[in-house]
């Protein structure tokens, strides 16, 4: 079992730099991540307003948003989907769209991690 009290969710991240990827713009990006499995990598992340692509996702992420707000593109149908806190996302392995956050937003994250051939 893992818990995180509510601070780890709603106090300060670790600063990462810009979005890899940004493309419109400066979306800074913070995280934390907690202690879990192998299998999967929990922890919560923001960024602030900006847009980038999202290529091929190598791995299947929920999230739950907890404040802010973005519009998600899916590439495949382009269907939009504004999001804002409350919302549960689920993005696929293999999926390809693009973010573009309108206001700080930050998730709890939860990251199906592949297994490895060995």
């Amino acid at each position: 079992m893992y818990h995180q009290p509510p601070t780890a969710v709603t106090g300060p991240l670790e600063p990462r730099g810009q979005r890899e990827g940004a493309d419109s713009g400066d979306p800074q990006i913070a995280w934390t991540a907690f202690d879990s499995s192998d299998d999967v990598k929990v922890g919560v992340w923001e960024a602030a307003a900006g847009g980038w692509p999202i290529v091929n996702r190598e791995n299947t992420e929920t999230c739950y948003i907890i404040s802010g707000r973005a519009t998600i593109t899916d590439d495949e149908t382009g269907e939009k989907n504004e999001i804002s806190a409350g919302h549960v996302v689920t993005f696929p392995k293999g999926w390809s769209g693009r973010w573009d956050v309108t206001e700080t937003i930050r998730k709890v994250y939860c990251i199906a991690v592949p297994a490895t051939d060995g």
